[in-house]
């Protein structure tokens, strides 16, 4: 029994020496660790003493290097001045020695050459324009002299849009583009069925895969050329019959301005006349004065430009007829428009003449206003109706 006692009281004992035992060996690696720790913090910081030891040596050496350079090229830049000032000497003495020779000369020869120069720039002046009358086919001759009658064929549509027919086909189809913005052409059998009340029903419908812009598009030998909405100044050759998009081209300089002040719609206005296709638009270079271009419908390029003195301020429309420029003025609240500049590519005609001719019978704004080469009639859009104006010409 008292060995049971004893027993009993000697295990609490043991336990705490062996706790104590236990806490000195985590205590001991614990210091073996921050020793450790300590060690490599030391080697370092040892480290970067030596590397800081070795930019400022290398320092010092670069700093020594570039002082020497900077002082011998002091040495190069006195030498450099020297021989710079003695070739101003070379020069001087070399255009006393000029002047006096030409003092000397005869000046005959620099006139002879003057006139050669002047008549090389006469025959490249009268090629190009040989050239431009080869490309043109220049058989007009003749002039506008005025507008006859007009006739409103019918109303419909906003106050933007623009009808037409194809002068490079023999059919007598009827085309109507409604709208500044739009992706879908009207297409009748003849002007009959346009003019009916009903006319729309009868209308075949071709849809565009990208909308137009503005209301200068023009149909050409079976297809629509019109400048493309949201584009800067490319044009789109769309096959009417087969609906789909044949080529593309972009116009250079167009597209910052519109065309006439009073259609702001319209960035680009596309003409046909006897000729083939034309485009008219203005640019800041030019002070908004309007720009003739010529394409070629099947390359889609530009052929030649002429930069005319016709304003578009206070300008509602133009179209070309016989290679010249027509351009029609108006007020902004919408009068009498009128034909107060004309420019012939060809030079026949000054290049800016006012002839003051008024439209008929008419109070009012135009969106577009076309020639028709085929029928030597105006294919207009004022305020939602469709109007055509019959020519009066005479001989140039």
């Amino acid at each position: 029994m008292v060995a049971l006692q004893v027993h009993f009281l000697l295990i609490p004992s043991l336990m705490s020496v062996m706790g104590a035992a236990q806490h000195t060996m985590q205590d001991a690696a614990l210091l073996r660790y921050i020793d450790q720790r300590f060690l490599s913090l030391e080697k370092r910081l040892q480290k970067c003493n030596q590397d800081v030891l070795e930019y400022m040596d290398e320092f010092r050496e670069f700093s020594r290097m570039v002082l020497s350079r900077l002082a011998g090229l002091n040495t190069d830049k006195a030498e450099v001045k020297r021989e710079v000032e003695n070739l101003l000497m070379r020069i001087e003495h070399a255009q006393r020695d000029i002047d006096y020779f030409g003092s000397v000369m005869d000046s005959n020869a620099c006139v002879e050459v003057h006139e050669d120069l002047l008549k090389q720039r006469q025959l490249e002046e009268a090629e190009e324009k040989k050239r431009l009358k080869v490309m043109l086919n220049a058989s007009c001759d003749y002039v506008l002299a005025g507008i006859k009658s007009l006739k409103v064929v019918k109303k419909t549509g906003g106050k933007h849009g623009s009808w037409m027919k194809d002068p490079g086909k023999k059919h007598a189809k009827i085309y109507l583009l409604s709208g500044a913005v739009n992706d879908v052409i009207l297409e009748f059998a003849n002007i009959m069925t346009f003019m009916e009340n009903n006319q729309t029903l009868k209308a075949r419908r071709v849809p565009l895969s990208l909308p137009w812009e503005g209301t200068g598009h023009v149909i050409y030998q079976g297809f629509l050329f019109y400048h493309r909405h949201g584009s800067l100044n490319e044009i789109i050759k769309f096959n009417i019959q087969r609906r789909n998009v044949a080529d593309q081209m972009l116009l250079p300089g167009a597209g910052r301005l519109p065309a006439y002040q009073l259609s702001p719609q319209t960035k680009i206005d596309l003409a046909v006349d006897e000729q083939g296709l034309w485009a008219l638009h203005a640019e800041p270079e030019t002070g908004g004065n309007i720009v003739i271009t010529k394409i070629n419908p099947v390359a889609m390029a530009v052929e030649h430009s002429w930069d005319t003195l016709c304003s578009s301020k206070e300008a509602e429309a133009a179209f070309m007829a016989c290679n010249t420029l027509h351009v029609v003025y108006n007020s902004p609240s919408g009068g009498s428009s009128r034909i107060q500049c004309v420019y012939d590519v060809l030079g026949a005609l000054n290049a800016y003449v006012n002839p003051g001719l008024h439209f008929p019978k008419r109070q009012g704004s135009h969106s577009t206003v076309h020639y028709n080469p085929k029928e030597k009639q105006l294919f207009a859009w004022g305020d939602g109706s469709q109007i055509i104006y019959k020519l009066h010409t005479k001989q140039k």
